[in-house]
């Protein structure tokens, strides 16, 4: 991507384990040329990494509005294999204003390389896993704009060793405001001094322009062994926000306001084995679409032709994630409903039945149990219409829901929905994932077949945040959309990998933001002996 972005660059820090180490990569662009004569770029950094000769997208940063050398607050944390040749590829978007996705955006141009070839910066961080929430308020900031008031935010910076500072977080930024108060956040001990309570964060207040030509305020040097003394005592601690430029100008400056710490809190966050080893079990559905655009069963062109030798795609999707998650449900017992079809005796559309015609008990005995339930149920039915999902989601939902009132980690649903176009309830679907988005839920689409899947891809919360009809948007990202054609060629744990690589971030998220711990968690801490 030569004259665009040969002046990003990557920063790392590697968490070690005895089992795996971690790689937290930060990353920032010098340069990005202007494609609007008008305006600067809105960019956006997408990290990409390579598995059986495909592209996935691994996260993406933020937006940031009016800027050609962004700094992004996102850290990508990646797992580092020694012995494996990890390809990185870093593609660079301009999203413009009022459009988080990336359909509609500008690309800019790619850079790929290896994680081994990344210029870094490579600083041993401890193996220490907490967390802190911390939070932030100012009062008196100076007054930067002459119609309005200051729109402040505020930037905490890492010093490293070698005297380079590394973004650690930038809060949201309060409007016309001289006295906000910034929400609270949450992020490792790891990232916010590398494990050295000692080490010197430094603190800067911008006010904010649309422009992206942001006005400095002020700045103050803290350590997180200050702030977390402070909040032990019991004593609130300020500082005040000092602007050199003034300090040697202005004979009677003092300040150019003050930044209060409001809390800061050790929290452990717990990780995806935590919860499975607490004794979470994984409730895996499947539904399938039975639609006749998926063509006629008995001839060899349908998507749902039982080939002697062959499995079709919808056994190869299935069975390549039901396996995975089959090992985290100890009784192997697995719901499988069907829509779009008509079915018997009264040959009705149906759009929640149960492949097996059991109401009562949908369960299949194992991922075998499935697929024999599928194959079974197939001369019996009538392929019809329409593709509609919302009410299967929201059967699945409904289970959710008990589970939710628990309190405990208990139950955790995956539903995998297996349909060979694009859903004609869209707006219901959006409204249900959006409720679900509150649950201990995920929903993985894998689209079979060779239509335009592009509009599916608004489900899938990483272009953008999915909305209800009425604008409520989702709580979590909690759906994966993947087309299976991306694996025509490769092997069925490529395809597991994809679908499934969300789903461990998805449940922790849940139960920590819940402040729901793991079940059994003393029992389960005394014996454990690895690091997450």
């Amino acid at each position: 991507m030569s004259n665009i972005y040969e002046s990003a660059e990557a920063t790392l820090g590697f968490i070690s384990s005895p089992c795996l180490t971690k790689v937290e990569l930060r990353v920032a662009c010098r340069g990005i040329s202007d494609r609007d004569a008008l305006s600067k770029p809105d960019p956006c950094v997408v990290l990409k990494m390579q598995s059986h000769g495909q592209w996935f997208e691994v996260d993406r940063t933020e937006v940031i509005r009016s800027s050609s050398s962004p700094v992004f607050s996102k850290i990508f944390l990646v797992d580092y294999y020694f012995e494996e040749v990890q390809r990185l590829r870093f593609e660079l978007h301009d999203i413009s204003s009022g459009n988080n996705g990336l359909r509609d955006a500008d690309f800019l141009g790619a850079m790929e390389c290896t994680l081994g070839q990344v210029s870094l910066i490579a600083e041993e961080l401890s193996g220490n896993d907490d967390y802190v929430e911390l939070s932030f308020s100012a009062r008196k900031l100076d007054d930067k704009d002459f119609f309005s008031k200051s729109d402040p935010f505020l930037e905490i910076f890492r010093v490293n060793d070698d005297g380079t500072e590394s973004l650690v977080h930038r809060t949201e930024t309060v409007m016309n405001n001289l006295s906000p108060v910034w929400k609270s956040f949450k992020v490792s001990l790891n990232t916010l001094c590398s494990g050295d309570h000692d080490r010197e964060l430094k603190c800067t207040v911008w006010d904010w322009d649309s422009n992206g030509k942001h006005d400095f305020i002020g700045e103050f040097q803290t350590t997180y062994k200050e702030m977390m003394k402070a909040e032990q005592e019991g004593k609130q601690i300020q500082w005040e926000c000092i602007n050199p430029k003034y300090q040697m100008k202005k004979k009677n400056y003092r300040n150019s306001g003050t930044v209060i710490l409001n809390h800061c809190k050790i929290i452990k966050m717990y990780s995806f084995l935590d919860y499975i080893m607490g004794g979470c079990q994984i409730q895996f559905t499947v539904a399938i679409d039975f639609t006749a655009s998926n063509g006629d069963p008995r001839n060899s062109c349908s998507l749902h032709y039982i080939h002697p030798y062959q499995p079709n795609e919808y056994l190869k999707a299935l069975v390549a994630v039901g396996e995975i998650c089959q090992d985290y449900d100890s009784d192997k017992m697995f719901p499988a409903f069907g829509f779009g079809a008509l079915i018997p005796p009264d040959f009705k559309v149906s759009h929640d039945f149960a492949v097996n015609f059991d109401e009562d008990n949908p369960e299949c005995a194992g991922i075998q149990g499935v697929v024999e339930a599928y194959q079974n149920c197939l001369p019996k039915i009538q392929l019809y219409g329409p593709t509609n999902i919302a009410p299967i989601i929201q059967k699945v939902a409904s289970s959710a829901s008990e589970e939710m009132h628990t309190k405990e980690a208990m139950e955790y649903f995956i539903l995998l929905i297996l349909t060979d176009g694009v859903i004609t309830d869209m707006a219901d679907t959006r409204e249900a994932i959006v409720h679900a988005s509150h649950l201990p839920m995920s929903v993985i689409i894998v689209g079979v077949g060779n239509a335009d899947f592009t509009d599916m891809q608004i489900l899938d919360g990483d272009d953008g945040i999915l909305r209800s009809p009425k604008g409520e948007p989702v709580l979590r990202d909690i759906v994966q959309f993947v087309p299976f054609k991306d694996f025509k060629h490769a092997s069925p744990a490529a395809l597991a990998k994809s679908v499934l690589a969300e789903v461990p971030n998805q449940v922790v998220d849940y139960y920590n933001a819940k402040g729901i711990k793991p079940k059994c968690m003393s029992d389960y801490e005394s014996t454990r002996t690895f690091s997450p």
